[in-house]
């Protein structure tokens, strides 16, 4: 973000969300944060019995916060890879209707059991089945983080443009993967059972689209907009950018400074956002209000 210095840079402040304490310290390390308070600041008086006001130019300013900002804002959310780490439960088809599937603790290590899915889960589980062939058996999300990761937004957004990019399909395509919408990941490589060493693996999911989008207008939001990220990337220019990089590449390789590195780290970077089989693949849906 610092790095591309874009020319509206005076007027942006970037608030990082981020529950990790360890992360938000390497956020530290390499960003200049302001303090919590000055996320939306510096503020100045134009009269001493005025209301304080944010000072226009003064950005960028980077401040790095746990968890949504309790405020009532005009702003842009970006969301790049949240949604399918966020809790979510799961619901299988059992004859015309809905089972959650839960964990238990047995003798043998962890089992799953099912119970009657809650009614409000299974009536929003018909609507983003309609006409859909629902085999018995047959698994989907219910996206319970993000229901209220959406309502969180929906409270602070008070206009403004909330972009997702992730793993989204629709409800045919999550339903022809089986259980491999599940996925689970240790140390940047996959991983096996999520009932496996519990705590040592993340579990991520893929997001099905009618789900989200159910979300959204129900915190508030309007669909705006469904594109695949390497679409998204070009429309904004990245093969220029890509372009430019290969460039000083070519000119500096000899040299071997930074400036060749970057260039060279840019094309490389930008082939693997790009990548349709890929991180290309990715869908980039934006919701507004």
């Amino acid at each position: 973000m610092q790095r591309a210095r874009p020319a509206c840079e005076g007027a942006l402040h970037y608030v990082l969300v981020e529950s990790s304490a360890a992360l938000r310290d390497e956020q530290r390390r390499r960003l200049e944060l302001e303090p919590a308070d000055e996320a939306l600041g510096p503020f100045a008086r134009a009269a001493r019995d005025d209301a304080p006001a944010a000072v226009a130019g003064s950005g960028p300013v980077f401040v790095a916060l746990d968890e949504l900002p309790a405020l009532e804002l005009t702003a842009v959310v970006v969301a790049n890879e949240l949604l399918d780490n966020l809790p979510f439960g799961i619901a299988e088809r059992a004859g015309a209707g809905w089972l959650e599937v839960r964990i238990a603790h047995e003798v043998s290590g962890f089992a799953e059991v099912r119970v009657p899915a809650a009614p409000a889960d299974a009536h929003a589980l018909d609507a983003v089945t309609a006409g859909v062939a629902v085999a018995d058996g047959a698994r989907l999300p219910i996206p319970r983080g993000i229901d209220a990761w959406l309502r969180a937004c929906g409270r602070m957004l008070q206009r403004g443009t909330l972009l997702a990019i992730d793993y989204v399909d629709d409800v045919a395509g999550v339903l022809g993967r089986g259980g491999g919408w599940i996925r689970t990941y240790r140390a940047h490589a996959r991983g096996g059972s999520a009932l496996d060493e519990p705590g040592t693996q993340d579990i991520t999911a893929d997001v099905v689209r009618a789900q989200l989008v159910h979300a959204a207008r129900a915190a508030g939001f309007t669909f705006d907009s469904d594109v695949a990220q390497a679409d998204w990337l070009r429309d904004l220019g990245i093969d220029d950018l890509a372009a430019a990089g290969r460039r000083t590449w070519e000119a500096r390789a000899h040299v071997g400074d930074l400036d060749a590195l970057a260039g060279r780290s840019r094309v490389v970077e930008a082939a693997a956002l790009t990548d349709a089989a890929g991180l290309g693949s990715h869908r980039v849906i934006t919701f507004s209000r």
